[in-house]
């Protein structure tokens, strides 16, 4: 279970002092209902590096819901997660429906995202994966 919507809130606004190396946030977090709120904008980092950040959560079940993480550099996808069912695919199933699309022919290789929940921060990991492409 993701923690109290206010505490998700301030993990978002801390991102930038708890990773220094994040260099601007336009993150924002907003509810778009009694028990919906979205989470949308962007993680700058260093050498072109942006992370686009929206997930859609469910703040009566305290869950994301919905999710999209798609990390680019100087305007070029990287890889991208999401949790769009795919049964057909075996070699998701271990992580079933996360998964992470990556080069080559990134649109359709796709690799198993364990890391990923609906059920707890995704940010953390993500980020700490960013600071391994920039080999900090």
């Amino acid at each position: 279970m993701l923690p109290p919507f206010a505490d998700y809130c301030q993990l978002i606004a801390d991102l930038p002092q708890r990773f220094p190396f994040i260099q601007t946030s336009t993150l924002q977090v907003y509810t778009i209902g009694k028990n919906v709120a979205e989470v949308e904008g962007q993680l700058v980092f260093a050498d072109g590096y942006v992370l686009d950040v929206w997930e859609l959560l469910d703040l009566s079940a305290r869950t994301i819901y919905k999710y999209s993480y798609e990390l680019d550099r100087h305007g070029e996808r990287v890889w991208w997660y999401d949790p769009m069912e795919h049964p057909e695919n075996p070699t998701l199933q271990d992580s079933f429906p996360h998964h992470k699309h990556v080069h080559p022919d990134i649109k359709y290789n796709r690799v198993p995202a364990p890391d990923l929940s609906f059920t707890r921060p995704n940010l953390p990991f993500l980020i700490a994966e960013v600071e391994t492409v920039l080999q900090i």
